[in-house]
């Protein structure tokens, strides 16, 4: 029986891109993983990058709206998964330079909506659930005290565990 020829990691690149997009460096770690040389990887991603089959900035922008519909995450959470995602510096900053701290304490209003419907309005509790979605801590001490105001204590605590 003949062994068949190791696919390149240009092939293997966008058999990879065909089932998802993928970050540039996620898809570079992928490849590196399965044995390709980091000089064939490199150039594999340079020509799917020129071919416009790999754009972090505008799989950042895209992921970083569903990461805010979906999961109801603030800025320091969207940079978090994204990076956590592999997207590079670039795609993350131009990312967090849109939107306004308006749309952000809209964002983190819905979030704690949403929790006070299935939670008792802790004070505490709903500061640690905002702070580890990534709002920040001056949207968490506005929303807590407008949403559970009376919930015990006279300071809304740390909302980072």
């Amino acid at each position: 029986m003949t062994e068949r020829p190791r696919p390149s990691a240009f092939d293997h690149a966008v058999r990879l891109l065909g089932q998802r997009e993928h970050f540039r460096d996620e898809l570079a770690r992928k490849l590196i993983q399965k044995g390709h040389p980091e000089d064939e990887v490199e150039a594999a991603l340079s020509r799917l990058a020129a071919l416009g089959y790999l754009d972090d900035a505008a799989l950042a922008a895209g992921e970083a709206e569903r990461l805010r519909e979906r999961k109801g995450l603030g800025r320091a959470g969207v940079a978090a998964e994204l990076r956590r995602k592999g997207a590079g510096a670039a795609a993350v900053e131009s990312v967090l330079a849109g939107g306004s701290a308006e749309d952000e304490r809209e964002r983190a209003r819905a979030a704690a909506k949403r929790w006070l419907r299935t939670h008792r309005p802790d004070a505490g509790a709903l500061a640690r659930h905002l702070g580890r979605k990534g709002y920040a801590r001056s949207v968490v001490y506005q929303l807590v005290a407008e949403l559970a105001p009376n919930s015990g204590g006279s300071d809304p605590p740390d909302p980072v565990e």
